[in-house]
């Protein structure tokens, strides 16, 4: 069976709606208004002679819905051709569009915070803010080009799979257990990425040596032939505690200042 076409107007109208979605994020629907603001010129288009139709649509995708911004449009797509089945077959059941989205919130944001958030931010953020320590103008375009550039595509084809056979793929992929794998190895990559991020950029050291027989032993050295950079994961490790234990994050960054003062002015740290 051939992938549904969606019009090439109305396809690029999503697309570039599908920016906005979070422009009204709110507590009650989180993303509902800006999702049903992307699909609204599909739904104009499907219900363009049923008033009552639009009206019930334009309510149905109202509802609460929240999700990273980057896969949402495949959401979209899906949305949209359920609601082309739903017009066209009157016994067509129309909760299961929301159903349908719920049930995608999860999965997707999995995978979507997993690459964007805990991939793609981190080495766009490393590599940018390493040209620009350098005084190389390329450092914030380096940045904005590594996160943007897998987001527009995966907008861009997210729509285009999502409307033609959304629902079919992430069948499959649940169903061979596939989703699961590639989620928990994305989350692999994700915390390689972290671990990479906090040596480099954390980088705490001691100073501190002793002359024992006329020998000196600096601190620092025995402690990286234990691991590389264990301050620095030490006090990530402290830090992640606290927040997992509920720490107010104001009173976490008070801890680190003081800590820190404290450690380097007796010349523990630097």
């Amino acid at each position: 069976m051939a992938e549904k076409q969606l019009p090439k107007k109305e396809f690029n109208s999503i697309f570039w709606r599908s920016f906005t979605l979070l422009g009204s994020f709110n507590y009650e629907r989180m993303e509902g208004l800006g999702f049903l603001y992307a699909v609204l010129p599909s739904l104009k288009r499907i219900y363009k002679d049923d008033p009552e139709g639009l009206k019930e649509a334009m309510h149905r995708h109202m509802e609460a819905f929240n999700m990273t911004v980057a896969p949402s449009p495949f959401v979209m797509g899906l949305a949209v051709a359920m609601e082309e089945n739903a017009k066209e077959d009157k016994n067509f059941d129309k909760s299961l569009i929301n159903a349908v989205k719920v049930s995608l919130m999860g999965p997707l944001s999995g995978i979507g915070d997993t690459f964007f958030w805990g991939i793609f931010r981190i080495l766009a953020c490393s590599l940018g803010a390493s040209f620009a320590l350098q005084g190389n103008v390329l450092g914030p375009i380096i940045l904005l080009l590594v996160f943007n550039i897998p987001n527009v595509l995966t907008r861009y084809y997210g729509l285009k799979l999502g409307y033609g056979q959304g629902a079919g793929v992430l069948e499959s992929l649940q169903k061979s257990g596939k989703m699961q794998l590639f989620t928990f190895c994305a989350g692999i990559v994700g915390m390689a990425a972290i671990g990479c991020l906090t040596a480099a950029w954390i980088g705490i050291s001691s100073p501190l040596a002793f002359e024992i027989s006329g020998n000196t032993i600096v601190i620092q050295e025995y402690l990286d032939q234990l691991c590389p950079q264990l301050l620095s994961l030490a006090a990530t490790l402290g830090v992640l505690s606290m927040l997992r234990k509920g720490v107010n994050t104001t009173k976490i960054m008070i801890t680190v200042i003081v800590v820190a003062f404290v450690l380097g002015v007796f010349g523990i740290i630097a």
